[in-house]
């Protein structure tokens, strides 16, 4: 089996390349490394990887292989606020992996978000209607009916994901956006407060990475022509309550609240997840406390650490 993983070098991509490495699978990692790390390049080329630097669009160049995990797309909405024309870099990439696609059979796995589900009472299934809110959701719900028409027009197969809150190890580079959970233990393992927007009330539905990234390798797997998935564990966490539980697991962690700057901010996301359990097979596996244990353990280490490490 041979795969390509647009934004390999990222956050989530960097652990799902270090699965399919694992499972002795020929991996080419393209990204442009506007949030990918160039330490994570070179551990992956390391244990095997093909390193390709660039847009997603290079895609075009590369000979056929069984399916292409697309997540070469920002995945931050204050990314898309600061700088709008992020829309046309989602335009321009997803295209030329559909098109890829449709030239040499693959399959594609693509991610989406639960941020699309704003304005939606949780928890959150996918049939709800979906307007978008922002600039980021935008550009994630056009993927999913780019994604829709290609299937409708040429027979490609895809997978769409709709991933919650995801946090785990390798975060680092996504910076200030990065996961919460992340950036919690960042600030307290520095000394430094976090600061919360509002009261802290605000929830969110957190995954860990390595179920995440076996959401993908379901979704390759599986016999799904073309479909849109949750991924989520079907639990909201407060913001309160993650800096309870890091507080509890031993770390120092001081808040700091402030009033909320951000229009149309997602309030609550709790997915249901049954349509993945029933039809993908998917069920989560780490518990959020597991899951802080391991971020803290990674993030006081000097080497870099992965999922699967």
């Amino acid at each position: 089996m041979m795969a390509v993983v647009t934004g390999g070098a990222g956050f989530i991509g960097s652990n799902l390349v270090a699965k399919l490495l694992r499972e002795g699978i020929d991996v080419a990692v393209i990204d442009d490394f506007s949030t990918g790390s160039e330490e994570v390049a070179r551990v992956l080329k390391e244990r095997g990887a093909t390193i390709l630097r660039g847009p997603s669009s290079i895609i075009s160049d590369l000979t056929p292989v069984d399916v292409v995990f697309h997540l070469g797309i920002p995945s931050s909405s204050p990314m898309y606020r600061e700088n709008p024309g992020l829309l046309s870099g989602v335009v321009r990439d997803s295209v030329a992996v559909m098109e890829y696609a449709r030239k040499t059979g693959a399959k594609v796995v693509y991610a989406s978000t639960s941020s699309i589900y704003n304005g939606n009472e949780p928890p959150f299934t996918e049939d709800m209607e979906v307007i978008p809110t922002d600039f980021y959701t935008e550009g994630r719900y056009w993927l999913e009916r780019l994604a829709r028409v290609y299937y409708d027009l040429y027979g490609v197969e895809s997978v769409g994901l709709r991933l919650f809150s995801v946090y785990g190890p390798n975060e680092r580079s996504k910076g200030r956006y990065a996961n919460v959970a992340s950036q919690m233990v960042w600030a307290a393992l520095e000394g430094k407060p976090f600061v919360i927007y509002g009261d802290g009330s605000q929830t969110r539905d957190f995954i860990y990475v390595s179920d995440a990234v076996n959401a993908f390798i379901l979704a390759y797997e599986s016999s799904i022509k073309c479909g849109i998935y949750n991924v989520g564990t079907g639990k909201e966490t407060s913001f309160n309550e993650l800096a309870s539980l890091i507080k509890k697991l031993g770390l120092d962690l001081r808040v700091e609240y402030r009033e909320n700057p951000i229009k149309n901010y997602v309030q609550r996301t709790l997915a249901d997840t049954t349509k993945a359990e029933r039809e993908l097979g998917f069920r989560y596996s780490v518990e959020l406390v597991e899951g802080l244990r391991r971020i803290m353990d990674a993030y006081t280490k000097e080497e870099l650490v992965l999922a699967y490490d």
